[in-house]
């Protein structure tokens, strides 16, 4: 599909979206001509008699009232704001060079150039359509310059707005961000289409008019009209659904064969950036940011940390020569002013984004930079699990001390985890502190299986900490006040989720890796580190402990303690020390 053809598609679904506008305003206006019709047949003497004079007495009031359904449908969806991407706007002062890029590569596609840029935390690129009445003249817009100058309220209504992903702006190179935007920059040619830009217009509205319409309502008068709202704009919605898409897939056909000319070899391997991106931004948000979010805290450089997680997934894949070349070249962060900053409100965005929190920072909500990361973070954390794993045992009776006879020792120590979860099934039920036998350590029955009784008493010690996880989760936050919400906050946050909620072996088993390493930062000198692709890590003598996950997993899975003593006395591991928790 060439550009002419591709434009064409797109404007022949335009039309057909505009329409189903016309029919439906025809349909608004169908009473009201019948009633004109009434009325002006009985001035000149027409339609005369007792069976006219009825009908109009009946045509008229429904003429009325469709005319005023009608008007409020037409006001909602024309006045309704429609979803907008939360995203950094990026003025041009403070990066005139990537504007100048912009512009530049809009002259090439010959296409009108973007009214603006912003920066999303995501792995993508699109054009977005901010002109809606609701959302008032662009932020670098003066109200009286564009009163005055006619012509430049045209202009900076009708182009979109360049959203740029922000992990692309660091880890790409210049000329690979120019290649990846030719095909979105493109696609401002199409937009700039009054007939386009009209279906577009109408068809936010019906998304917006339905969301008005699902807004919970206390009035009985007003959830009736909200619930006409809604069953109306979501008929037209249905109606124009399939030639809406198809013109959106003529608008990126036609802006992809225009920019085919432009850096078409380099895009190819542009492409391949855009795949790596993804991988490394997905392992940084997932393995490194949520566990800083789940305490309160946000990694400030995000971008420039997913540059040093792609750095290290080259070097473990043997391709760090190649990559060493190409990191050489200028990266298209530099076309900012101030990378740092900009880097800080997309890192901040991503966390209230996939996580959720405060739109500014306070006292449980604070950022740390890559360098404090291991002792603010990765140590807090592992303390952290630590303790609410002897909370939990605290909870379940289970005793300090393997042996009654032997006094307990003054705090918690590793030895009694390890206990609690290796004591073998035919033992005698392990005493509780205060002389009870202590939950989830019943004997088995004749004939079953070890394993299957180990794994009894860890899952009923996963359980009580999933139930203590979420009763510490479900604890009354703050509500944020009217300055704390901006205009997208119509949902509940995280918008966009990282990964579901973790199973109860997997917590059981975070919490008894926190434990070890505790015992091993206290008793052996281990440190806490960062590993950019796989989180938190425990150092030992300035190694990465990386076989400590599968010892870990025979205790909490099959009860079998051997793998992990065995490595404990290997690295000069304490178990029976006690250890500090937070």
């Amino acid at each position: 599909m060439g550009v002419e053809a591709g434009a064409q598609a797109a404007r022949s679904r335009a039309l057909a979206v505009l329409r189903i506008r016309s029919r439906a305003l025809a349909v608004a206006l169908l009473p009201a001509a019948v009633a004109v019709i009434l009325l002006a047949g009985d001035s000149t003497g027409h339609l005369v008699g007792p069976f006219w004079h009825a009908v109009r007495w009946v045509v008229t009031p429904v003429a009325v009232l469709v005319l005023l359904a009608a008007g409020v449908i037409a006001l909602v969806v024309a006045r309704a704001r429609p979803a907008v991407t939360p995203t950094v706007p990026v003025p041009e002062d403070s990066a005139p060079d990537l504007y100048r890029m912009v512009r530049d590569l809009a002259d090439r596609l010959d296409v009108p150039a973007p009214s603006a840029i912003a920066l999303t935390p995501d792995c993508d690129s699109w054009l977005e359509d901010r002109t809606h009445p609701s959302h008032g003249p662009p932020a670098h817009e003066n109200r009286d310059e564009i009163a005055g100058v006619r012509t430049a309220h045209r202009r900076a209504t009708t182009a979109p707005v360049l959203v740029i992903g922000s992990p692309f702006l660091w880890w790409m190179r210049v000329g690979e961000l120019r290649a990846v935007l030719a095909p979105v920059v493109a696609g401002t040619g199409p937009s700039a289409h009054p007939d386009i830009a009209a279906a577009r217009r109408f068809v936010r509205g019906l998304d917006a008019a339905v969301a008005v319409a699902s807004t919970p309502a206390r009035c009985p008068l007003t959830r009736g009209v909200c619930a006409g709202l809604g069953a109306v704009a979501r008929l037209l919605l249905r109606s124009c659904r399939e030639h809406a898409a198809l013109m959106e897939r003529g608008v990126a056909a036609a802006a992809a064969e225009r920019a085919q000319a432009v850096d078409y070899g380099l895009r190819i391997v542009a492409q391949e950036q855009v795949g790596l991106a993804y991988a490394g931004w997905d392992r940084l948000l997932t393995r490194v940011a949520l566990p800083a979010w789940r305490m309160g805290r946000w990694p400030s450089r995000l971008d420039a940390g997913v540059v040093a997680a792609l750095t290290e997934l080259s070097r473990r894949d043997r391709l760090a020569e190649g990559f060493a070349s190409r990191l050489g070249e200028r990266p298209a962060c530099d076309l900012l002013e101030e990378p740092g900053a900009v880097d800080e409100a997309v890192s901040l965005l991503a966390a209230r984004l996939f996580h959720g929190g405060p739109a500014e920072t306070g006292p449980d909500w604070s950022p740390v930079d890559w360098q404090e990361y291991p002792e603010e973070v990765v140590d807090r954390k592992w303390r952290t699990d630590a303790a609410r794993l002897h909370r939990v045992l605290d909870t379940l009776g289970v005793t300090r001390s393997t042996d009654p006879a032997v006094p307990a020792p003054d705090g918690p120590t590793l030895t009694r985890v390890l206990a609690h979860l290796s004591t073998p099934p035919g033992a005698a039920p392990v005493p509780s502190e205060s002389g009870g036998t202590a939950p989830g350590s019943p004997v088995p029955p004749e004939g079953e299986d070890e394993s299957e009784a180990e794994n009894e008493r860890a899952a009923a010690l996963a359980a009580a900490l999933t139930a203590q996880l979420a009763r510490e989760e479900a604890a009354p936050a703050p509500r944020p006040t009217a300055a704390d919400l901006a205009p997208w906050d119509d949902t509940a946050l995280p918008l966009f989720p990282l990964q579901p909620p973790r199973t109860a072996r997997e917590l059981l088993t975070d919490h008894v890796t926190a434990m070890v390493c505790c015992a091993a930062m206290d008793t052996a000198g281990a440190t806490p580190g960062l590993d950019w692709l796989d989180g938190p890590t425990l150092l030992i003598d300035g190694d990465r402990a990386a076989d400590l996950t599968p010892r870990v997993l025979s205790l909490v899975e099959d009860g079998d303690p051997g793998p992990l003593r065995a490595w404990l006395r290997e690295s000069g591991i304490r178990p029976e020390k006690p250890v500090r928790l937070v």
